[in-house]
């Protein structure tokens, strides 16, 4: 899918496809139900679905996975990682950040095949590695690239 003439980052044909092959890995694969929020470069909410049965809780937990991806510029595996080592910075950068950041797996930058950042995938509803492959299924199902570290 081309990114020409968008500045914004994804779009919503892109986010809407995201959720789309997210879903259809979740579902092929037997996940637990998911929530799935699709964020453009500026962080705005572009595309949220939340599957029958995924808890009220979800929405946040996914969005603050995908707003730490891009508030840090790195999967939220990497600031997993980056947490076991420096806490006390990760714990800042939540409060910087009002509170959305959410350090497990599941957070997923997107980018262009160029390498430019068009935004950031969270998935929250099974164990965070399921919810980070979701979320690469999704985002290689649109096309796009996956950069979940």
């Amino acid at each position: 899918m081309s990114t020409a003439g968008n500045t914004l980052g994804v779009t919503l044909e892109q986010a809407r496809a995201i959720v789309a092959g997210a879903r259809a890995a979740s579902a092929q694969r037997g996940f637990k139900p998911l929530t799935v929020v699709v964020l453009d470069a500026g962080g705005h909410v572009t595309a949220v679905e939340r599957e029958d049965g995924s808890s009220n809780g979800r929405f946040a937990i996914a969005k603050g996975k995908a707003d730490g991806a891009l508030a840090l510029g790195m999967g939220s595996r990497s600031i997993m990682n980056r947490a076991e080592q420096q806490a006390y910075f990760v714990l800042a950068a939540g409060a910087a950040t009002g509170g959305s950041l959410v350090p497990v797996p599941g957070g997923v930058l997107v980018r262009d095949d160029s390498g430019s950042l068009l935004g950031a995938v969270g998935v929250s509803g099974d164990t965070s590695d399921n919810d980070e492959a979701a979320a690469v299924a999704g985002i290689e199902a649109a096309g796009l690239v996956a950069q979940p570290e």
